[in-house]
C-alpha cells in the first residue's frame, strides 16, 4: 500500500522505578506524563510565536531528541492544535482553546495536589500508625 499511513510512533517509555523493579510507581507515572505535558506546551508555544518549523529545526531550536518531538507533535496534531504544512507544523485556530482547557485541568489538579499533601502531612505526623492489615 502505498498511500497507506505510517505507524503512529510508540509511547513515551516509562522512568524506570528507583532501585530496579518491573513498573514504576504510580506518582513516577504521573510525574512523567506532566513532563511530557510540558514539553508538549513548550513546542506548542515555540509553534506559535514562530514560522512553520519541521522536526528537525524544532529538535535544535529546543535541545531536544528528534524522537520526543516527533511524538510531541503526534500527540499535538492529534489534539487538533496543530497541523502539517508544506514547510513544517502551525497552530491551528483550537489552540487557545486547548490552552484555556488545560489552564482549567490545572487548577483542578493543583487543588487535588494540596489535598493530598495537607493528607500526606496528617499521616506523617500520627505517631500510632497501623501496621499490617
Amino acid at each position: 500500500m502505498p498511500f497507506a499511513k505510517s505507524p503512529s510512533p510508540p509511547p513515551e517509555p516509562e522512568p524506570e522505578m528507583p532501585g530496579g523493579g518491573d513498573q514504576p510507581h504510580l506518582v513516577d507515572r504521573i510525574a512523567g506524563e506532566l513532563d511530557l505535558l510540558a514539553r508538549n506546551v513548550d513546542i506548542l508555544e515555540r509553534l506559535g510565536g514562530n514560522p512553520p518549523m519541521g522536526i528537525i529545526r524544532l529538535s535544535e531550536a529546543m535541545h531536544l531528541p528528534i524522537h520526543k518531538v516527533r511524538y510531541s507533535l503526534h500527540l499535538l496534531e492529534r489534539e487538533g492544535v496543530i497541523q502539517p504544512s508544506a514547510d513544517g507544523a502551525v497552530v491551528t485556530d483550537r489552540a487557545k482553546e486547548y490552552l484555556a482547557s488545560l489552564d482549567a485541568s490545572l487548577t483542578r489538579m493543583t487543588a487535588v495536589i494540596r489535598h493530598l499533601q495537607e493528607r500526606a502531612a496528617e499521616y506523617k505526623g500520627r505517631s500510632g500508625a497501623r501496621k499490617g492489615y
